[in-house]
């Protein structure tokens, strides 16, 4: 048990940009079209399309909406192709930055992302300059309020998790990307509540960021998160909570 969470400390700001953007189902439907599109409409054999689900439902995203979603991944209705695709950069203070993106446009996109990267400080990178400070996790997060720490790591290590890590009020179970789904089930059925589970990238060694380039770099991350085509982003900021609810406070 130990090391550092990306998800722990950053979990507030990345809350307050969702509801600010108010882009959450736009994302959500474009992500849910994709997985159809390459593995089938049916989430029983398509883990992916389960798990964006599973993210649609967390929003609060009508039934009817993932339907339609889902059918224009399968072709029975007709829809944009989007062209998935990870755009790398550096930010402020040398961070690295990933930036996942869909898009019917590459080339359109890939200039609006080198344009904000510029002007906030940053710079786009070539293909494999900072995606090796990264590895693909399972992520799983719970409340520590919620759980026994006993608990959680007896249940996830049994059922194939890689670690659980703490930070500050949460607990971070971590697994392989094929080990996922069977310990996100594992802790439902031992009804340990999950407050986030995704499959994302970690960075493998985070930058400590003090409070005036942790104000230009989540301005840098808000610009991208912004951009209809970007579905996600990582970077490997260290960021301590009182500076992130301090700027949050600000805003």
């Amino acid at each position: 048990m130990g090391g550092h969470s990306h998800w722990a400390t950053t979990k507030r700001h990345k809350a307050s940009v969702d509801a600010k953007r108010g882009k959450v189902f736009s994302k959500i439907i474009r992500e849910i079209t994709i997985a159809a599109r390459l593995s089938g409409g049916d989430p029983d054999i398509n883990p992916r399309l389960r798990l964006v689900i599973s993210k649609a439902k967390e929003a609060n995203m009508p039934a009817d909406n993932i339907k339609k979603a889902i059918q224009r991944g399968t072709g029975e209705l007709p829809g944009v192709v989007y062209e998935e695709t990870i755009l790398e950069g550096y930010g402020p203070n040398g961070i690295a930055v990933l930036v996942e993106v869909a898009t019917d446009n590459r080339n359109r996109t890939v200039a609006d992302i080198r344009h904000i990267f510029t002007k906030h400080g940053g710079a786009l990178a070539e293909a494999g300059a900072v995606a090796w400070q990264f590895q693909k996790k399972g992520c799983i997060v719970t409340d520590r309020s919620k759980v026994e720490e006993e608990t959680l790591m007896t249940v996830a290590l049994e059922a194939g998790a890689d670690d659980v890590r703490t930070d500050g009020d949460t607990y971070t179970v971590l697994t392989t990307p094929a080990d996922f789904e069977a310990v996100k089930k594992a802790l439902a059925d031992h009804q340990i509540e999950i407050d986030h589970a995704e499959v994302t990238s970690i960075p493998s060694n985070t930058v400590a960021i003090d409070e005036k380039p942790a104000e230009q770099i989540l301005r840098l991350i808000d610009k991208i998160e912004d951009n209809d085509d970007v579905q996600k982003v990582h970077a490997n900021y260290d960021i301590p909570d009182a500076i992130m609810e301090k700027l949050a406070a600000a805003v």
